[in-house]
């Protein structure tokens, strides 16, 4: 214990000699500082300027992009590249809206095309020439659509005045099962929906006239669509091959080969899904028109007419020629034929969408239900019922051009990663080579 107050003296007297000297060299150094100032200082005797010290230099600024955090800078990449895409597109949806009529006319020769080319590869392969085997198959092609419209304008026509008493008698019906419903609706309230809806009319006649004269402009157009139709259904069916090769010649020579291929497998997925489309909607024709006409339905023949060229619409044409089906059992027979109207197209489309579509169709069309569903509204909202129709195929055969592609490239990437063999030099011989024979001279 008597050691400790010693070593602590010890202790001070250091720190004490070391702030001494740390005293005298700050001495020092102020000293050498000043005396340069001193030097400077005019002769005058007037207190010079103070001397400003140049700031010590900095270090080597970053390159902006490096200091741009790494997450920002992806994002900016592909905002950039979206906006080129997305202006991209909007200049080419100006440009369909601009010739609409000429884009459907020629989206839906294609399809007809896909429907037809079968029967004009079968009459080549059995000798008919290909020119003759074109027109004979897109004039029966042609002639069988014109008849299936004839024959339901005739249907509609013949029946129209059975139709109007029995939808007249039907409504006399409905309104009476609704007084004695236990839905409590009263005749004066069935009264004012009707005075409603004449009053509607009457307000929308100048619409409706409008509309009527601007449906003569539809017909021009419609007419003019259905040359468009026919003329290149013609020219797709004769020479698709040549059309496609000149086509081929417009791609870069660096994607040629790619969509060289994607090519052929985009038109067999278009030729399976519109084959299987109209299988399918005939089938429903059948099964819902033979059921409807069990039932008593009247123009039971127009409406199987009807479902059938709705269901190349899907999901919303089958639920609109459904509906209109079971509206007309509703007003000509009654609510319990309108059930089981309704039982009978709910059973043949629960077949439909469940058995017929994943067996005909198989996978070569295969699209997830949701992305039908918004493709079928998207293409509604663009282009009405056309970009309905022909949403659901160009999904498809996008889906497998994409496919195709992307195994393309890794394809491609795998064959370059690959150095390439070389060729194996055979092993030097030792043996000397064996002399040249001589035929003998004759």
């Amino acid at each position: 214990m008597s050691r400790v107050p010693g070593w602590l003296g010890r202790l001070g007297a250091g720190l004490t000699e070391m702030s001494e000297r740390l005293n005298e060299r700050r001495a020092e150094v102020e000293k050498e500082s000043a005396e340069p100032e001193r030097a400077e200082q005019p002769a005058t005797g007037e207190p010079a300027p103070p001397v400003r010290r140049p700031a010590p230099p900095a270090g080597p600024r970053p390159d902006p992009a490096e200091a741009v955090p790494w997450g920002v800078r992806v994002a900016a990449e592909a905002g950039w590249r979206l906006l080129v895409l997305a202006g991209t597109l909007w200049v080419l949806m100006r440009v369909i809206s601009a010739v609409q009529l000429v884009v459907f006319a020629f989206v839906i020769a294609l399809l007809v095309t896909a429907l037809l080319q079968p029967t004009v590869a079968r009459l080549t392969r059995r000798g008919v020439p290909r020119g003759p085997a074109t027109a004979l198959t897109a004039i029966s092609g042609f002639v069988v659509i014109g008849l299936m419209g004839w024959f339901v304008t005739w249907q509609v026509m013949e029946n129209i005045d059975t139709l109007s008493n029995q939808i007249q008698n039907g409504i006399d019906d409905l309104r009476n099962w609704l007084l004695k419903s236990p839905f409590h609706v009263t005749d004066k309230q069935i009264n004012q929906i009707a005075k409603n809806l004449r009053e509607a009319i009457g307000a929308n006649t100048d619409q409706i006239t409008s509309a009527g004269l601007e449906g003569v402009q539809v017909i021009v157009e419609a007419f003019t669509g259905l040359l468009l139709v026919f003329f290149s259904t013609l020219f797709l069916l004769y020479d698709g091959v040549r059309i496609w090769q000149w086509f081929l010649k417009l791609v870069p020579s660096a994607a040629r080969p790619g969509v060289a291929g994607a090519g052929p497998r985009a038109w067999r997925t278009l030729t399976a899904y519109v084959r299987g489309t109209v299988l399918v909607a005939l089938i429903d024709a059948i099964f819902i028109g033979i059921g409807i006409y069990f039932l008593d339905v009247p123009m039971a023949v127009p409406l199987a007419v009807f479902i059938f060229l709705f269901s190349f619409i899907p999901l919303v044409g089958a639920v609109a020629s459904g509906a209109l089906a079971v509206i007309v059992a509703l007003v000509t027979q009654g609510v319990f034929t309108a059930l089981m109207t309704l039982v009978v197209v709910l059973a043949v489309q629960q077949i439909e969408g469940h058995v017929l579509q994943p067996f005909i169709l198989g996978r070569a069309v295969r699209v997830h239900p949701l992305a039908v569903v918004l493709t079928v509204a998207a293409g509604g909202m663009v282009a009405g019922i056309g970009g309905a129709v022909v949403a659901v195929p160009l999904v498809a055969v996008t889906n497998t051009v994409v496919g195709y592609l992307r195994v393309y490239s890794e394809e491609m990437a795998a064959k370059q990663s690959v150095p390439p063999a070389e060729p194996e030099t055979p092993p030097a011989s030792t043996e000397e080579p064996a002399p040249a024979v001589t035929q003998p001279e004759a």
